[in-house]
């Protein structure tokens, strides 16, 4: 049975006692940048010669699943990206969550979509700025962090954890890590290594093929990426079992590096707000998981739970 806790009652008494500490110190953006108007992400350079015009501009999407498959999902987006700034438009396959935000931070990565845990990151790391999501067709955006484990497991309820392995993705990832990891303490008492045995599996799609085929006892996983697994027949629905359903989370931020030229900032955000989702390889799989526009957010807004997650964990965004 999923327990369903729409409030996150514990974790939000844990977030809503740091109230705006994501302002202090350790979260400011990296000394390469400045943050005059407030709103949390880097400003454009208002010097020119300081600002970047690429010839080629390089896309990378989370490396939640296959690069191969996505390659080609996001292959006609890309294409019509090309028609709106004039750019040529490659696809970028990262592996990591941290190799795709240093490859921002170095430069070799110009737009992008950072999975819910590492937008803080690459935001304040790399100079990303987030400013659209994917969304239903009513606007409604969002997935939920589940705990799955697989059916004969003995896991019946979350406590049933203690004494065995858990697979989680990243550190760097929201619901494979730090909402479950300040879930599992606030709301049951349960800390890594002492009440669990904590293993990563790098991807949300390894964590959930490691549950359907009985090599991790339960996992923490973004069902969106469930939800796409099953609708291509990866696994089967009855493989899998859901003890623990959280509340809805921001899912991926799309966005640029911020020192690209205005007037191409610009192309960008014209590109993702003009797509033309009918009959795309996009919505056939990303329909999958309810996800049919692209819409409008704001970093400072949309990610401020999430920061507030972070706090409750101690995370720092320092860069090192």
């Amino acid at each position: 049975m999923i327990r369903r806790n729409l409030m996150l009652s514990a974790l939000a008494g844990l977030v809503g006692a740091v109230s705006l500490s994501w302002a202090a110190p350790s979260y400011a953006l990296d000394s390469r940048f400045k943050d005059d108007n407030g709103d949390l992400v880097a400003d454009t350079p208002t010097d020119p010669s300081q600002q970047v015009d690429p010839d080629t501009l390089i896309f990378a999407y989370t490396p939640v699943e296959d690069p191969a498959v996505y390659a080609k999902v996001w292959d006609g987006f890309l294409r019509h990206m090309e028609s709106m700034t004039g750019k040529k438009v490659q696809f970028f396959p990262v592996q990591s969550n941290a190799a795709q935000i240093e490859a921002m931070r170095a430069g070799r990565l110009h737009v992008a979509g950072f999975n819910t845990g590492s937008n803080p990151l690459a935001v304040n790391c790399a100079g990303f700025v987030s400013f659209t999501i994917m969304a239903s067709k009513d606007g409604d955006f969002g997935y939920n962090m589940e705990i799955i484990t697989y059916p004969g497991s003995g896991i019946e309820k979350v406590e049933d954890i203690k004494g065995r392995k858990m697979a989680f993705t990243s550190q760097t990832s929201n619901s494979g890590f730090k909402a479950p990891s300040a879930i599992l303490k606030a709301d049951y008492g349960m800390v890594p290594e002492t009440d669990f045995e904590p293993v990563f599996s790098g991807k949300h799609d390894n964590s959930i093929l490691g549950v359907a085929n009985k090599d991790y006892p339960a996992a923490a996983i973004a069902n969106s990426v469930l939800h796409r697994m099953v609708a291509r027949d990866v696994i089967k629905a009855d493989q899998v079992v859901s003890i623990y359903k959280s509340q809805k989370f921001p899912t991926t931020g799309f966005g640029y590096v911020y020192n690209l030229k205005p007037e191409l900032q610009e192309k960008i955000k014209e590109a993702f707000f003009t797509f033309d989702w009918e009959g795309s390889a996009l919505k056939e799989e990303f329909a999958r998981s309810g996800e049919e526009q692209f819409i409008p957010i704001t970093y400072k807004s949309h990610w401020e739970v999430i920061r507030k997650i972070d706090t409750a964990n101690g995370v720092s965004y320092d860069c090192k």
